[in-house]
């Protein structure tokens, strides 16, 4: 038997998430969270998305193929621990050939406020826990984050200026700069900015 997850209905568009926020109050995602959502900023408020609702606080979405059932800049921040590695990098849905991962991305943009920042840790290449698991489908590198943020060295020089046009190239809809890349044992963490300062952006 083979495992299966039904796509979502392109014609039905879920309610959007409502959270109460009392003054000063912030609120973060975590996705791809199963039953229990991480909170790696210590937000006054945590929700979390996954395929299916497991507990209260974490809403279904089928993440990489439907919108995040959340606000524009409704977010101060998203994490995603062990998951952007599981997000195709193409699908073909409704007669379409898409790109999961960087819708997500997209997304995870769309969502956060501006300065909002995502955390993700995923296992990378060159480490085997990158492949060992069959459900690893989105290898991800030390490079992989230029298709998205703007990236700078320690001289303060601009790296892979070619990235953030490459990626909005292939579909993706936002802005970010890299704050910090680190590897942790197998693992390789992103701290990222929401940047949306550029009104000229295609997003805008």
């Amino acid at each position: 038997m083979y495992s299966a997850i039904a796509l979502p209905d392109p014609g039905v568009t879920r309610p959007l998430i409502q959270v109460l926020l009392e003054v000063g109050e912030r609120l973060s995602l975590d996705i791809g969270c199963g039953g229990s959502p991480r909170n790696p900023f210590d937000a006054e408020k945590l929700i979390g998305l996954d395929l299916t609702s497991t507990q209260d606080g974490v809403f279904p979405c089928v993440i990489g193929y439907e919108p995040f059932p959340l606000a524009d800049n409704s977010v101060d921040y998203v994490s995603a621990f062990d998951f952007i590695e599981h997000l195709p990098r193409t699908a073909f849905v409704n007669g379409c050939i898409t790109n999961p991962f960087i819708d997500t991305m997209s997304e995870i943009w769309r969502i956060l406020k501006p300065g909002g920042l995502f955390y993700a840790q995923t296992p990378a290449y060159p480490s085997t826990a990158a492949f060992v698991d069959p459900t690893h489908v989105n290898v991800i590198t030390e490079g992989t984050i230029s298709y998205f943020s703007k990236r700078y060295g320690l001289d303060g020089q601009s790296v892979d200026d070619w990235g953030l046009d490459l990626g909005r190239q292939y579909g993706f809809r936002g802005k970010f700069l890299l704050l910090n890349q680190w590897w942790a044992g197998s693992h390789l963490c992103w701290k990222l900015k929401c940047d949306k300062d550029d009104l000229n952006h295609p997003c805008r």
